[in-house]
């Protein structure tokens, strides 16, 4: 069953420097029937202008994933990270028991990001912070593990039974998937348009995924996407 969540069903809040939308209830944004995806509690999409960002706040108990589309993040967090997250890049941040950080515009141009926060296996983690590069030619015309519980292919380390994957295509590619049985997945497309398995889909449109055993992404022009094997 494929269940797409429409860019335009989403929250929307627009504070002037943050523009962001909410595919699941966020903030001001409740929606008791998209309270989150199994152990998937937020995707956001956030535009933040020059300069501006979020100040230092905290943070528990949530696997933290930052997903830059363009432009650059300055991060700064309590367990001693901090630098520039740039497109490419995936951060993945452990609040654990408790982090502070802050997200700030690091070019002098709009940032576009997703933010994304996995609900974790245990409470009560020590907090950690790591970032890697992931290739575009790593990614062009395939799926590539970007986050696992194992750390598995180089990926970053997720403290729950959820495989993250990164793709990019051109008009014309595909990008196949196949779904072990029992498990469930979540489809985010970042940007560009396309068909997974033949529905048609645009830039900000979310697909919940259960009992579908291949997973086909067609592009109709360049796509970036994430897919989200879920338990």
């Amino acid at each position: 069953m494929i269940n797409v969540r429409p860019s335009e069903a989403r929250g929307h809040a627009n504070h002037g420097w943050l523009d962001s939308h909410h595919t699941f209830s966020f903030a001001s944004y409740y929606d008791p029937d998209h309270m989150g995806f199994r152990a998937l509690r937020v995707i956001n999409e956030d535009r933040v202008t020059s300069g501006e960002g979020f100040d230092t706040h905290p943070h528990r108990d949530m696997e933290i994933i930052t997903y830059p589309l363009s432009g650059a993040i300055a991060h700064r967090d309590s367990t001693g990270g901090n630098g520039l997250l740039r497109a490419g890049e995936v951060q993945r941040m452990t609040a654990g028991t408790g982090v502070m950080h802050s997200e700030m515009n690091g070019s002098d141009e709009d940032v576009h990001f997703l933010q994304i926060w996995i609900i974790p296996d245990t409470k009560g983690l020590k907090p950690e912070y790591e970032q890697k590069l992931f290739p575009e030619k790593d990614r062009q015309g395939r799926w590539r593990v970007v986050a696992s519980p194992d750390a598995r292919d180089g990926s970053l380390t997720v403290h729950q039974d959820v495989l993250l994957s990164s793709t990019l295509l051109g008009a014309g590619e595909k990008a196949e998937y196949t779904l072990p049985k029992g498990r469930h997945a979540w489809l985010q497309v970042a940007r560009g348009a396309g068909t997974l398995n033949g529905v048609a889909l645009k830039a900000g449109d979310g697909v919940a995924v259960t009992d579908e055993s291949s997973l086909v992404l067609v592009a109709s022009e360049p796509m970036e996407a994430l897919l989200f094997d879920l338990a």
